[in-house]
């Protein structure tokens, strides 16, 4: 299903969950992008950003605009699905199936909170690994091989990488061609919020698309810029978009296509 430039697949929570358990147990790796307003713009003017996408197993709506852009499409999309929320749905699956987890980004001493909570959160959680990249790292090859090296040691199931967009996609591509049978989410900021940094805007803010008032309060002189100047105009640029192609569709309507994942067990559709 596409939604502007990316390519998004409508699956809840629940069910992402699901195929990634699925997958632990045929032993089959994979890659969770989320994306937001930001991603998909990046993705739009940078070849790169759109080429690391296009690698995922999976790319979820993170981000109620891209939701409504494929619900004014046509398409059917059951929710959002946030990087920060699959930290902790991830992780109670691992506790559960007995996986490890390795959380990667975060200022230093943050990893480790965030392991701690988690584990106090769901008993039974195997950490293999916390790190907290010094700032750079990604520009040498020596910072890179670095980071890398400490994962594939680690060897996890499931690796939470919180470097935001594009540096942990970068890191994670690295990281597959050593840990092919890992799960890689890049989670953003999920984890500064497992670790408690910050938290998540109310629950009635989410579910209308406000979260990024809560997150341009709490963190203004960061966020001003990238979501007044930048990301608001592109996602009303995108909504009108999906509400053409609709209109489109009705004048000459052609078959939907839904891409189906090669690289992971199918699972029911909800």
């Amino acid at each position: 299903m596409r939604v502007g430039p990316i390519e998004v697949v409508p699956l809840p929570e629940a069910a992402v969950v699901q195929l990634v358990e699925r997958a632990w147990s045929s032993h089959t790796g994979g890659w969770i992008a989320t994306a937001n307003v930001d991603i998909a713009r990046a993705a739009t003017r940078d070849a790169e950003a759109a080429a690391l996408l296009a690698e995922a197993d999976l790319v979820v709506p993170d981000g109620m605009p891209i939701v409504w852009a494929a619900r004014l499409a046509g398409h059917r999309v059951p929710e959002r699905v946030t990087g920060s929320s699959l930290v902790f749905s991830l992780a109670e699956a691992a506790a559960r199936t007995r996986r490890s987890v390795y959380l990667l980004g975060g200022e230093p001493g943050v990893p480790e909170a965030a392991a701690k909570a988690l584990t106090e959160r769901y008993p039974g959680l195997l950490i293999a690994g916390t790190d907290s990249p010094p700032v750079g790292f990604d520009r040498t090859a020596d910072g890179m091989a670095d980071v890398v090296h400490k994962v594939v040691e680690a060897q996890p199931d499931l690796v939470l990488a919180g470097l935001g967009f594009p540096k942990q996609e970068r890191t994670i591509r690295r990281l597959r061609a050593k840990l092919p049978d890992a799960w890689y989410v890049g989670c953003g900021a999920g984890i500064p919020m497992a670790a408690g940094q910050f938290r998540r805007a109310p629950e009635l803010a989410q579910r209308v698309g406000a979260e990024w008032v809560h997150r341009l309060a709490l963190e203004p002189r960061r966020l001003a810029g990238r979501y007044l100047r930048d990301d608001a105009p592109f996602a009303a640029r995108l909504l009108t978009g999906a509400l053409l192609r609709r209109a489109a569709a009705h004048v000459d309507p052609k078959p939907a296509r839904f891409r189906r994942l090669k690289s992971v067990p199918s699972v029911q559709e909800s």
